[in-house]
């Protein structure tokens, strides 16, 4: 079972994702993994999803992070503090 900690990081980055990020990434990055930091809505780039959270991680390291694939079915996939 998931904390709500981490339900609600997942909730807010696929929101962010969703709203404001989608068409955008899907158009530049299709196939390329994603982590969304949802407090500051900073997003990074990776070729896996590893590179995408270690960004994050060095960005925001007290912070969880939501990551995906960019163009897939979205699942859930949040850095532990």
């Amino acid at each position: 079972m998931v904390d709500q900690e981490t339900a609600e990081v997942a909730r807010r980055g696929k929101l962010l994702y969703t709203e404001r990020l989608k068409e955008k990434l899907e158009r530049e990055h299709w196939s390329k993994f994603l982590a969304i930091e949802p407090e500051s809505e900073d997003y990074f780039l990776g070729e896996t999803l590893s590179e995408a959270m270690q960004a994050a991680r060095r960005a925001h390291p007290e912070r969880m992070s939501f990551g995906m694939r960019i163009g897939t079915p979205i699942h859930m996939g949040v850095m532990i503090k």
